[in-house]
């Protein structure tokens, strides 16, 4: 049917045009109260809004001679980061002469993942980058 006809019965109607594929040939419309339409959307992008979970990367900063009660506490401030669902970066922070015994920050990065072993899973093994030696973990079962 023509343009100016579909026009004239959506006025009848109190309803709206819609282009619903322009650049076919003919084009096809629709008519439908758009007001209500756009506000269905909005309701429906909304509710996907509110069931997404946004994922965090949460930090824990150490240094290669830590103390076991201080490791103790980053581990479980780590696990429960974990398992609130994100992804966890550890780094390990050289200072000064520190840098000549890297090794001993690989050591304190893979103690803490096969700590975490049950709970996560790394992602990026212990890399140096410059001063520091980062990791990252995230837990096994998002939900």
């Amino acid at each position: 049917m023509s343009a100016a006809a579909a026009l004239e019965i959506a006025t009848e109607r109190d309803l709206d045009l819609v282009k619903i594929s322009p650049n076919s040939v003919p084009p096809v419309c629709k008519i439908m109260d758009y007001g209500k339409y756009r506000f269905e959307q909005s309701k429906r992008d909304k509710e996907t809004k509110k069931n997404q979970k946004v994922i965090e990367v949460k930090e824990i900063r150490m240094s290669p001679g830590i103390g076991l009660n201080d490791f103790n506490t980053k581990l479980k401030n780590g696990q429960k980061f974990l398992a609130d669902g994100d992804r966890l970066k550890v780094t390990v922070r050289f200072r000064g002469r520190e840098m000549t015994h890297t090794e001993i920050g690989e050591e304190l990065l893979n103690k803490f993942a096969e700590q975490c072993a049950e709970i996560a899973v790394v992602n990026k093994a212990p890399k140096l980058d410059g001063r520091n030696m980062t990791m990252f973990m995230s837990p096994k079962n998002v939900k």
